[in-house]
């Protein structure tokens, strides 16, 4: 028995119902839900021409032109490539732009080869505005708390550990901070905030309960977080991450010189790697010269340089304590102090990471 079309994204959200996306490839680059398979009727070029001979010649002559273009070699190749995700995917749906003319074209195509599909009744942009919809009213529905503390006290950590909470650096791609962009680069923002209001729905469905973020600012790299989301974090609690200052230094080994060095090499391999890594991180340190003060932004230039030559001859990690410790105290602490002080929301609870987890009710780990 066939399966009907459907209007119930919110299913298809909670339970990553595999997805179909006949948009052209463009389209599903400034946009996509995650799952989402981009399995085009037409390409760029194609949907171009056919924009252009609907504008000028009616809807009549565009289709036209659309079955001549995705005919023949053309056409077999994308109905195996249809046919294969129907087959893998039995659960999934079809969807276009409004859940028109291009899925309902698919759908008629693989029906007349037996296999009936469904698609998503008003197509992605209605996905969208249910998406946007469900931010908006998670974040005034339920209760936020943000992960706060120092650069380096393992906000991030805390966020993972927890059984309720959204990582907001992990779906921007970003670890937040002037040194924080990733080799991989970052979504795009319909894509961010598409998952972001995934994230949200899901924990909605779980159950009640707060729901704990990182402390960010307005953006994370190149992503902006949604303005409903900024104004309830605004006003939202705070637990407050404390640790000492060679702790924090620990972590941001891990994170910025081990975990990033090993991503470099993944990425351009062990010969080039390394040096890229060490160039990234230079350039970071470059941008925020002004802040650091000329002599004070030298000085960490070259113990960061120091700290990689000495890595490079002998696996050794240990200098580069010394140029985090330096930034951390001069730089990224004041800052914070600062900021914190500008902060509405109360503050709930302060304790190491360890303590705010069990405090929050996470795993240890």
């Amino acid at each position: 028995m066939a399966r009907p079309d459907t209007r119930d994204y919110r299913r298809l959200f909670l339970e990553d119902v595999p997805l179909m996306d006949m948009r052209a490839p463009g389209e599903f680059a400034q946009g996509a839900f995650p799952g989402a398979h981009s399995l085009p009727l037409m390409n760029d070029d194609e949907r171009a021409r056919v924009g252009t001979c609907y504008k000028q010649r009616g809807q009549a002559a565009a289709i036209a032109l659309g079955h001549e273009l995705v005919a023949g070699e053309v056409r077999e190749r994308r109905m195996r490539a249809w046919l294969d995700f129907a087959r893998d995917h039995p659960r999934g749906y079809l969807y276009c732009f409004r859940g028109g003319l291009r899925s309902a074209t698919v759908q008629q195509w693989l029906a007349r080869t037996g296999v009936d599909y469904p698609l998503v009744l008003g197509g992605y942009k209605a996905m969208r505005r249910f998406l946007i919809d469900n931010l908006e009213k998670a974040v005034l529905e339920r209760e936020l708390r943000l992960i706060s503390g120092r650069t380096g006290t393992g906000k991030t950590r805390v966020v993972e550990a927890l059984p309720r909470a959204v990582d907001l650096e992990g779906r921007a791609r970003h670890r937040g901070s002037a040194f924080g962009q990733l080799p991989g680069g970052q979504p795009s923002q319909i894509d961010f905030e598409n998952a972001l209001s995934i994230d949200l729905l899901k924990l909605g469905a779980a159950g009640d309960g707060p729901v704990y973020l990182e402390d960010e600012g307005h953006m994370i790299g190149s992503v902006n977080l949604p303005l409903a989301l900024r104004r309830a974090m605004a006003a939202a609690p705070m637990v407050v991450v404390q640790e000492n200052l060679a702790a924090r230094v620990a972590v941001v080994v891990e994170d910025y010189i081990v975990d990033l060095g090993r991503r470099y090499c993944e990425r351009f391999g062990e010969a080039d790697g390394p040096a890229e890594h060490r160039a990234k991180l230079r350039a970071d340190l470059q941008r925020i010269r002004k802040r650091l003060g000329g002599a004070r932004h030298q000085a960490v230039d070259e113990m960061l340089q120091s700290a990689f030559e000495q890595q490079w001859r002998t696996g050794d990690t240990t200098a580069h304590r010394d140029w985090i410790a330096s930034l951390l105290r001069d730089y990224y602490d004041p800052m914070y102090d600062y900021q914190l002080r500008q902060r509405g929301g109360r503050v709930l609870f302060r304790g190491s990471r360890a303590e705010v987890i069990a405090w929050a009710g996470g795993a240890a780990r």
